[in-house]
């Protein structure tokens, strides 16, 4: 193992495969580490991204970074094909990790889900550096469970089973693993790959209460206008993209049962995708266009126009990986004050609803379920919205994640062992 001598020990090497030119990257990573710049971090940032989102965010980004001492080191993204293009991104990233090493040397390595644990790993027995990994969900059964990675197919099978031994090998081999949820936390104490001493540390998606401000009414009356809402109808709103693991069929379902209730309630979708993508279900419930508000909202945006709805509403699909989830988009609806109707089976996403008293979790999908919380929307409506505001900072505080994640960083970055 060779190490540097002058390895700076407050400089720390980010590495997400995630982009910082994606709404993600600038919502859950970002903010983060201008936070622990300010705490007295340095930071080389390793991100993978997709070439039209850097062609047209990137002086964005590096605008955003500037005043921080964060270097970004972007890479492309590669899309296709399956599995290979994973390895050819890997192989990138740990030829860029290495060259920054060389020049810059950092003394941990903050790995954000487990492709960039994979490199974090090969740094920590190549230069002794520590690893810090931020495992954000059960990856490897995500793949699964999203119907991504089918294991009739050989090739998925393969890599299923590789990535289940590292895995294993992560969270034994990590100075620090970080779950999102409770949760996620309990069932990796049951796995076997867990043993007895590792650490296991809880640190949820928080939100920047500064940019997702308490709705009021004359902010909910300057949205509407400004996207074409009537004043008086009930609005339920999505926020952010539709794929994978967000249950457009069953949100629909119900909008279309609350219709029966509310006849003049409309739905507002704040997201990445094309209008088209979410118009092509809605002849199958024989749901009218024009019910429907469906645009592009930059960051900077979301909170503005976000205000124009009522309740905000997701279904989330709840299979085994998503234990380990924390919808990011829970957060931002409740510092607004927004009442919402989500789906219990997610992380601990029926506890916080709980704890916050800002809306239902739903155990079913079915008419039954959806009409004993239609039912409920006088109720919701009358909701305190500062109150829920108050108690959503407790769970979501950006600055208490970033303070937890200071603590976290002195205690790795002493450890001797």
């Amino acid at each position: 193992m060779s190490k540097h001598n002058n390895t700076l020990p407050d400089h720390i090497l980010y590495i997400s495969y995630d982009g910082m030119t994606d709404p993600l990257g600038q919502s859950q990573v970002i903010p983060y580490l201008i936070g622990l710049c300010k705490a007295g971090y340095t930071f080389s940032l390793l991100s993978c991204e997709k070439k039209d989102r850097l062609q047209k965010n990137e002086q964005h980004i590096r605008k955003l970074l500037a005043p921080y001492p964060i270097q970004w080191h972007p890479i492309p993204y590669t899309p296709s094909p399956p599995i290979l293009a994973k390895y050819w991104d890997l192989h990138q990233l740990k030829k860029t990790a290495c060259q920054i090493y060389e020049t810059q040397p950092f003394a941990m390595t903050h790995c954000r889900s487990y492709v960039p644990t994979d490199i974090g790993l090969q740094l920590k027995k190549k230069y002794g550096t520590k690893l810090f990994f931020d495992m954000r969900g059960f990856w490897v059964d995500e793949r699964v469970d999203g119907g991504l990675w089918n294991l009739r197919n050989p090739i998925y099978k393969i890599a299923y089973w590789r990535y289940k031994q590292k895995e294993a090998q992560y969270l034994q081999q990590a100075d620090m693993t970080i779950s999102l949820t409770h949760a996620g936390i309990q069932e990796m104490k049951t796995w076997d790959s867990y043993q007895e001493g590792q650490r296991l540390e809880m640190i949820q998606c928080s939100t920047d209460f500064d940019l997702f401000q308490l709705h009021t009414p004359q902010k909910r009356e300057a949205a509407r206008k400004q996207l074409g809402l009537a004043p008086n109808e009930l609005i339920f709103a999505y926020l952010g993209n539709i794929g994978t693991w967000y249950m457009l069929d069953e949100m629909l379902q119900f909008f279309k049962q609350a219709k029966q209730s509310y006849p003049n309630a409309q739905f507002l979708f704040l997201t990445h995708e094309t209008p088209a993508t979410i118009y092509g279900y809605l002849s199958k419930y024989q749901l009218n266009p024009s019910d429907f508000v469906i645009t592009f909202a930059a960051r900077q945006e979301v909170a503005t126009l976000m205000a124009a709805a009522d309740i905000g509403l997701f279904f989330i699909k709840p299979a085994y990986s998503k234990i380990s989830s924390s919808p990011t988009k829970l957060g931002e609806l409740l510092a607004m004050g927004m009442p919402v109707i989500c789906n219990a089976g997610v992380g601990d996403v029926r506890e916080i609803i709980q704890a916050t008293n800002s809306g239902m979790a739903l155990e079913k999908f079915d008419a039954t379920s959806f009409q004993q919380v239609i039912n409920q929307i006088p109720q919701l409506l009358q909701k305190d919205g500062a109150n829920i505001r108050q108690k959503a900072i407790e769970n979501y505080s950006l600055q208490k994640a970033i303070g937890r994640y200071v603590q976290l960083y002195k205690e790795v970055l002493s450890y001797e062992g």
